[in-house]
């Protein structure tokens, strides 16, 4: 627990100002857990202004109310995006660590099967609205002189084709794209792009896509390869305060641990489904 306050202290660092989208629920959610166990304060952020005060509230009677502030704000917007800089500024200060969580999965489709306004909000979502929020991240953070922003990585990130998920895919593939252009573009500035990737997370999005005939096949596929938000949101919080260099990618479920957990599957048992409507879930980025 004190794992993630220790990488803190031990750089000297002070208390950060952390924002991150889409952080009612799940991998966001448990990233502002992370994040306030480690003595920083949190921006949530979620679309609702009903889904943000119900996860302040929550994150409130856990951590000092004071390091916790909820904005409501959809990033396919660039107004709101800007009100959200603008008003996490304002409340506390500046904004050490953007993260650009928010994003939406197509249930899974052949592609001309995708209704069009599914494969419309994928898009504006995991593309247009990371745009809108790198944009306006890279304006604050050269005017403070400093800041950290993470684009949120995923299935199709690398290149591989996650079945059936071809808009999914092809917007985090875009966002592999983005960074590094952005991280060729910054590096003159003051200010670090990086990514981040949780690997399978059990969530209720994932539950949900899972067509009933394939249910038993596919929850012994996760409990292979997937990990519960408890397991990797600290890790990845603790590594994001870690890092200090533009262009990393910090990465849960590495090719070698792949590897390892299908050799291994054969020797140990995991259950990650057997407390899957009481736990915490979100998508799985």
């Amino acid at each position: 627990m004190n794992s993630l306050k220790n990488t803190q202290e031990s750089q000297g660092s002070h208390m950060k100002t952390v924002v991150i989208t889409g952080s009612t629920r799940g991998i966001g959610y448990g990233l502002a857990e992370a994040f306030l166990r480690a003595g920083c304060s949190v921006v949530v952020n979620g679309r609702s202004a009903h889904s943000v005060q119900r996860a302040t509230q929550d994150l409130a009677r856990q951590f000092p109310p004071p390091h916790i502030f909820g904005i409501p704000g959809d990033v396919t917007d660039i107004i709101q995006v800007q009100n959200i800089w603008d008003t996490a500024v304002a409340h506390f200060g500046s904004i050490d660590i953007w993260i650009n969580n928010a994003g939406l999965e197509n249930k899974p489709a052949l592609l001309w099967e995708v209704p069009p306004d599914t494969l419309q909000a994928v898009i504006d979502t995991n593309v247009i609205g990371v745009m809108y929020c790198c944009q306006v991240a890279i304006r604050g953070m050269i005017a403070q002189r400093q800041g950290q922003i993470y684009n949120m990585a995923g299935m199709g990130s690398e290149g591989r084709l996650p079945p059936n998920l071809t808009p999914y895919g092809t917007s985090k593939y875009a966002l592999t794209f983005l960074t590094k252009a952005l991280v060729k573009e910054t590096e003159h500035l003051p200010l670090q792009i990086s990514t981040i990737n949780p690997g399978m997370v059990i969530t209720d999005m994932l539950i949900a896509n899972i067509p009933p005939e394939r249910e038993n096949q596919a929850k012994r596929f996760f409990n292979i390869m997937a990990d519960n938000v408890e397991t990797v949101a600290p890790w990845l919080a603790g590594q994001m305060l870690a890092n200090q260099k533009s262009g990393a990618h910090i990465a849960w479920l590495t090719t070698p641990k792949m590897i390892g957990r299908v050799l291994l599957a054969p020797f140990r048992k995991r259950d990650l489904f057997s407390n899957e409507l009481t736990t915490n879930t979100a998508n799985n980025k």
